[in-house]
């Protein structure tokens, strides 16, 4: 027995009233939720991204959801979405627009489905790496060079995927066309030629490098240009350094996600630099001057007033992380925040010395004589 679909306003999660946008929205965050690339192997979760785009391929079209609301499933049956999706690719290439409006560059690893199939060219898939740099290098900037294996076409069969002396051949199937049609009631819907998976053409004498499929994997190394003032969770653009594009498609891009390293020294707040120095107690009543490394030609000689106070905050202009470009000029602050060290061990000298300043101030402490009492309150 079929299982019975779910109402298609109840997938999305939204309103029998919601607007155009609010559909969107919400078929934009199961997409994300649910995205093969960010789940593999869970067939649960594609089986939800499958339900979220057939609910949307009704509700967003203005006809079929009239019909949908006046006859429930029955009034969409084969209309698309109603007849289901055979497989992920009949979504992206339903969809492939609304994709790249989610997720910025394609999709992830669906950077290469487009729709249509036959000989059409399409874009290479996108790539994604993650790279982890010191502290330093984020803020002066730097080049790295990164190794990292892609998809690229075969040199042997020219991406043809076919031996020396032969060629692809049109695929009886489809008729080259990449697409099949397939009749439910009154309504036709094209999917995915199952038999060359959307290419138009067959290999029957295959290339014996890359098997027939027309690609090599190819460790590449990569130079990618880190700027100053980049920070954990940002990412580059590489344009064209993805997987290889299909009959003549472009590259697609590579994205390099950063995560800096922890300093010792340092921590970041934005585009300051946060300082945490620890003084002596006779330092913070008399004041000091310190040397501090924030990442320029020389170190910064920093005054430190007399009298500076436990957590206080000492700003130096100008002295923390380059901004980056969008974010404006300059550069931000160095913060220095004041830790003050008590002494846990004193000798006799230091500790009479302390007695003495303490008494001139009027303080009492532990082991003060009876004469203190006498000379202030007799």
């Amino acid at each position: 027995m079929a299982q019975q679909k779910r109402d298609y306003y109840d997938v999305l999660g939204v309103a029998k009233t919601a607007a155009a946008d609010d559909i969107k929205r919400a078929y934009r965050k199961l997409a994300l939720q649910f995205h093969p690339d960010k789940n593999p192997g869970d067939k649960a979760a594609e089986d939800k991204f499958k339900e979220a785009a057939e609910a949307y391929e009704i509700l967003s079209d203005d006809d079929k959801r009239r019909r949908y609301d006046q006859f429930g499933h029955a009034g969409v049956q084969g209309a698309g979405g109603a007849g289901g999706f055979n497989n992920v690719d009949d979504i992206f290439e339903h969809f492939g627009s609304i994709f790249e409006d989610i997720f910025g560059f394609g999709g992830m690893q669906g950077g290469g489905r487009r729709r249509g199939g036959g000989n059409r060219a399409r874009r290479g898939a996108d790539l994604r790496y993650d790279l982890q740099i010191p502290f330093k290098e984020s803020v002066l900037g730097t080049e790295k060079k990164i190794e990292i294996p892609r998809r690229v076409q075969c040199t042997t069969c020219s991406g043809s995927g076919a031996a020396a002396g032969s060629k692809p051949v049109t695929c009886n199937t489809c008729r080259g066309q990449g697409q099949v049609h397939v009749q439910q009631g009154f309504f036709t819907y094209a999917s995915t030629c199952p038999d060359c998976s959307g290419a138009g053409k067959k290999i029957t004498n295959p290339c014996a490098d890359c098997r027939g499929s027309g690609f090599m994997t190819k460790t590449s190394s990569i130079s990618v240009k880190i700027p100053a003032g980049i920070d954990s969770g940002m990412r580059l653009r590489v344009a064209g350094e993805g997987e290889a594009g299909t009959n003549g498609g472009p590259s697609g891009d590579l994205y390099v996600f950063i995560d800096v390293a922890e300093d010792p020294k340092f921590k970041r707040e934005e585009f300051d630099l946060i300082y945490s120095l620890r003084l002596g107690v006779a330092q913070a009543i008399l004041g000091t001057e310190i040397s501090v490394d924030c990442f320029e030609s020389e170190p910064r000689k920093i005054d430190i007033p007399a009298g500076v106070q436990p957590n206080q905050r000492l700003i130096i202009q100008g002295a923390g992380v380059p901004k980056l470009e969008k974010y404006g000029k300059g550069k931000g602050d160095l913060i220095i925040e004041i830790a003050i060290e008590i002494p846990t061990k004193l000798s006799k000298d230091a500790e009479e010395h302390l007695r003495a300043f303490a008494e001139k101030h009027g303080e009492f402490v532990k082991g003060q004589g009876s004469g203190f009492f006498e000379r202030i309150f007799g």
